[in-house]
């Protein structure tokens, strides 16, 4: 109940902020008028300036250039898409009928996983899937190994069946690797299951006014044990540039938890949760309002949240996912 309250908490900020500092739109098709309004829009509110060291006024001026009366929809399309992805963030897009501009950070770093290897060298077949977990023993290991691709709202019931098979592990690998974010509730829910005692994840902080710098105090971000199943043995989360928003904040929040580590590459970031508006044309778009800070109020994971050990696939063996094998190793030993 507290993790929902906090999550309504941050939606009533939201909705003052926007009291605050938000416009209304004005209908027009024009070219120029809608450029300016995306700027001045990002320029007010958006929360990453000054870590990303992005200078907006410059990248203002580069693309006012492209833009010229009677350009088509899809030539301005372009022009707006490309000016928010040079805030590097896969939490602003501009979303039309046409078209959806993005970033696409898990782009920055190489590709570290592949289905058809957990299944064929180390999953097997005949995993189980509950709800939108997939999972089974490793063979010749007593630890289960557990993959969630997307935070879809996973319910209690998969998550006591899963820890409930495993109980008597030595460990547990839960892999979230290309995981793009989903619900954000999931995180509680999973991280919840993993603690015995109240603890400290991270801090938040929203923007609350026109300054690059304007926002909240930060405010802390606990999570609550489960009052059921749990799990507070070894467990190992695989993560990688792909691992992006609510994945980010899941590997942000076991940093705080000693029985968890990460294993893989940096995550994408994405820990700043994104708000959407309109433009005079219809066109939507959105990006990140809030920055999520670690337990020392830092911003920098934004760029991505550091594994504890730092591993990489190696695509010259296809017989082997060393990523998996590492957190295979930590836990025997």
């Amino acid at each position: 109940m507290k993790k929902i309250l906090f999550i309504l908490s941050t939606l009533l900020l939201f909705s003052s902020c926007e009291k605050l500092f938000f416009d209304e739109a004005i209908e027009t098709n024009d070219p120029m008028t809608n450029f300016e309004y995306l700027w001045n829009e990002c320029d007010r509110k958006y929360s990453y300036f000054e870590l990303k060291k992005i200078n907006w006024d410059s990248i203002k001026t580069v693309y006012t250039g492209k833009v010229y009366p009677e350009m088509s929809d899809d030539s301005l399309f372009n022009v707006l898409g490309a000016m928010l992805s040079a805030l590097k963030d896969d939490h602003t897009n501009l979303i039309s009928d046409f078209n959806i501009s993005r970033f696409g950070v898990k782009y920055l770093g190489q590709d570290n996983f592949d289905w058809r290897i957990i299944v064929d060298h180390y999953l097997g077949s005949d995993y189980y899937i509950s709800g939108p977990l997939k999972h089974n023993f490793l063979p010749d290991e007593n630890i289960g190994y557990v993959r969630f691709s997307e935070f879809s709202g996973i319910k209690n019931e998969n998550l006591d069946f899963v820890l409930n098979r495993y109980k008597f592990t030595d460990g547990i690998i839960l892999d979230i690797r290309e995981n793009g974010g989903g619900y954000i509730s999931d995180v509680f829910k999973i991280l919840s299951r993993f603690i015995n005692t109240k603890t400290l994840i991270y801090y938040v902080k929203i923007k609350t006014g026109e300054g690059h710098n304007d926002f909240s105090e930060p405010e802390p971000t606990y999570i609550y044990p489960y009052s059921g199943i749990k799990y507070l043995k070894k467990v190992i989360i695989l993560t990688d540039r792909g691992t992006y928003s609510a994945g980010s904040l899941t590997s942000l929040g076991s940093k705080a938890l000693a029985n968890v580590s990460l294993v893989g590459d940096y995550t994408g970031g994405g820990l700043g949760l994104p708000n959407g508006e309109q433009l005079p044309n219809g066109w939507s778009f959105r990006f990140s309002v809030t920055q999520t800070l670690t337990l020392d109020k830092n911003p920098e994971y934004e760029k991505g949240v550091p594994p504890d050990y730092h591993v990489l696939f190696d695509w010259n063996n296809l017989n082997k996912d060393e990523i998996l094998e590492k957190a295979i190793e930590i836990i025997k030993n």
